[in-house]
């Protein structure tokens, strides 16, 4: 049993971090692109369907499938690995909270953002991914 939840808990996350990864390089676009036009229509579709289709989903699925793991036993909570895992994924929630903030923002045209601050949000999920990875394969604490 233990392994099926794993396995869904990695193809969630994969499906999470498509997500996390992709919608800030829309908002990197969109924040460009003229409010009331075409485009910028088209972003805030593109952008909901994103988030509401696959990242809050994935989102949920990661964190119900992580907790099973948990709750079967295949966590050793001695060691600080697993401490520094839990960190960066809630600081990933985090994240995803604040990209969410910005689907709604842009909804009714009130983004106020640079593009910069897009390039540089767009980077945040890969650190705390990377982060996360070294955790579970390294161990090395």
């Amino acid at each position: 049993m233990y392994e099926w939840v794993k396995a869904l808990h990695v193809i969630s996350v994969i499906a999470w971090m498509a997500g996390m990864l992709y919608l800030p390089r829309l908002f990197v676009y969109h924040s460009v692109t003229e409010k009331g036009t075409p485009q910028s229509e088209t972003f805030k579709v593109m952008e909901r369907r994103l988030l509401k289709g696959i990242i809050n989903p994935a989102m949920i699925a990661t964190w119900v499938f992580g907790l099973t793991m948990i709750h079967l036993g295949g966590v050793d909570w001695g060691s600080l690995w697993p401490w520094f895992k839990a960190a960066f994924v809630i600081g990933l929630s985090g994240v995803h909270g604040i990209l969410a903030g910005h689907v709604k923002r842009f909804a009714r045209d009130e983004n106020v953002k640079p593009q910069k601050y897009f390039r540089i949000i767009n980077e945040v999920p890969t650190v705390l991914m990377i982060g996360i990875v070294i955790m579970v394969i390294v161990k090395p604490f």
